[in-house]
């Protein structure tokens, strides 16, 4: 199992883009919810620009988009 990476808001995001995430709606307070339309799987995401997400924060969204550490670190 791979190590997982330091993430910023931006990086996650264009990781998640590659896997053919899209912004789907606002969600309360500073939260975003992108969805995939292919494999129906959606992921809340916290907008903390500026700051890493922490590793049990990042594992969990990880987990939100259906992909294995291994494969979300190789995008």
């Amino acid at each position: 199992m791979s190590e997982l990476p330091s993430l910023s808001y931006a990086k996650f995001i264009k990781k998640i883009k590659k896997a053919g995430f899209v912004f789907k709606r606002q969600a309360a307070g500073s939260h975003e919810i992108w969805f995939n339309a292919t494999t129906g799987k959606a992921v809340t995401i916290p907008r903390h620009e500026g700051h890493d997400f922490k590793k049990g924060t990042l594992a969990s969204m990880i987990k939100d988009t259906g992909l294995s550490r291994d494969e979300f670190v190789k995008l």
